[in-house]
């Protein structure tokens, strides 16, 4: 478990309360034990009752397209078997520090484009025949969201860049 682990915890926490789903004792017991937890496990009960705020974008042959004042949830599912996937988060509105994207893309492509500030995490793509082209910060920045991608592309290529792509690049 990770700092950022604990980090989602207490977001997913505060959010709840903020939603009327949570009384302030109940908020304040949930935030101890999940500053405090040292493992997954900890924070599984801690977390079980509540939304899990997960968006599905489907297609099978279309392109799924996302750009400029789109609300962007902490989790993104996004399934394409032959399609295309821009996923432009330069102007959207982004109110979670870390997002969690998800692709499945047998044959499609995605492109994700990062505000400026952002960072990302595209480690836990896999690919077959497909490629990942990153250009973006990998580290947390402070002040600015992090995406963290995952799923797999296996024919596909993902790249990953900010609006103003800078000299950060990583291909694997």
């Amino acid at each position: 478990m990770t700092p950022d682990d604990r980090e989602m915890a207490v977001e997913l926490v505060q959010q709840a309360y903020a939603d009327g789903r949570l009384q302030p004792a109940e908020l304040e017991q949930r935030l101890e034990l999940a500053l405090t937890a040292t493992s997954w496990k900890d924070l599984e009960p801690i977390l079980a009752d509540l939304p899990d705020d997960v968006v599905l974008l489907e297609t099978t042959g279309g392109s799924i397209r996302r750009a400029g004042d789109w609300q962007v949830p902490r989790r993104l599912r996004v399934s394409s078997e032959y399609g295309r996937v821009r996923l432009d988060l330069s102007q959207a509105v982004i109110r979670h520090p870390h997002i969690d994207i998800e692709l499945r893309l047998p044959f499609g492509s995605a492109t994700i484009i990062l505000p400026a500030g952002a960072s990302a995490n595209a480690d836990g793509v896999r690919t077959g025949w497909g490629s990942v082209v990153w250009k973006a910060p990998a580290s947390r920045l402070a002040g600015g969201p992090h995406v963290r991608i995952t799923g797999e592309l296996t024919y596909g290529r993902l790249t990953v860049r900010t609006a103003h792509s800078g000299s950060f690049v990583r291909r694997r």
